[in-house]
């Protein structure tokens, strides 16, 4: 822990975090404690999208300090994320914030193409992905085959839908750590939490019931970035050396994307 907040407070790392989450306690308070994250958070707390911000601090060494309502609830399991209506709402009021747009040009939040996320896939790739011939042939399919959608009509897309960012209780649901959130196609988010936690017999269903109408281009679109979001965390586990995992994200590709 590289800083110090005043003498009352203690601070208990997060296991599983990076170093840069903390639950804060002082007396009867507690708080969730986080170093340097998104700018965006004040708007996405007065959206309801994420837990009530608390207070923000600037650092002697530069760093940021926020603080939110620390929460008694639960990660979702995986089998519950496709299945919680909460969970489509909260995506459609993120997707549809005019605010949040605003908010994040106004503090330089960057954007995110589907010719960048193939590109940055295929920069530095693990020689043992590179040379394995399924998987390449998915990413040049999926470099040849861009969705076309206008960065006019970009939104705010939070980049990292897993399960375990799905925090919630009988009374609340609120989507967490927004470190990889952008400016992007609402189909990014979409595709990522459609191939990993439902059905692809169910992908229409769900997407009525979040506002989109599944025609053959919609679909194209979100396999898109489903199959993006399997190389990706295909490449993390070959990094992590956790090759049950890797292997059970290319079955789920081969399950959902079929070219």
């Amino acid at each position: 822990m590289e800083f110090q907040l005043d003498r009352e407070w203690r601070l208990r790392p997060i296991q599983g975090d990076t170093g840069q989450a903390f639950l804060g306690m002082r007396e009867q308070e507690r708080v969730f404690i986080k170093r340097n994250t998104s700018p965006l958070l004040v708007a996405l707390s007065r959206e309801g999208i994420t837990p009530k911000l608390v207070w923000t601090r600037r650092m002697g060494n530069g760093d940021t300090i926020t603080a939110q309502e620390w929460l008694e609830g639960c990660v979702l399991r995986p089998e519950e994320v496709g299945n919680n209506r909460n969970v489509v709402r909260i995506l459609y009021r993120l997707h549809h914030s005019d605010m949040l747009v605003d908010m994040m040009n106004k503090i330089g939040g960057k954007s995110i193409s589907p010719r960048e996320m193939i590109e940055m896939y295929k920069k530095n790739l693990p020689e043992g992905l590179e040379k394995n011939h399924y998987l390449a042939r998915v990413a040049d399919y999926l470099e040849k085959n861009l969705p076309a959608f206008s960065s006019n009509n970009y939104c705010v897309v939070h980049g990292d839908v897993n399960y375990k960012n799905w925090i919630g209780s009988e009374d609340y649901l609120y989507l967490v750590d927004w470190d990889s959130v952008r400016l992007g196609d609402p189909a990014l988010d979409l595709g990522n939490l459609l191939g990993h936690y439902v059905p692809l017999e169910e992908w229409n269903n769900w997407l009525v019931s979040y506002g989109l109408k599944p025609t053959n281009t919609t679909l194209e679109r979100i396999t898109w970035y489903a199959a993006m979001s399997f190389l990706n965390e295909i490449d993390r586990q070959f990094r992590k050396q956790d090759y049950k995992r890797m292997n059970n994200e290319i079955l789920l590709l081969k399950q959902t994307f079929k070219y």
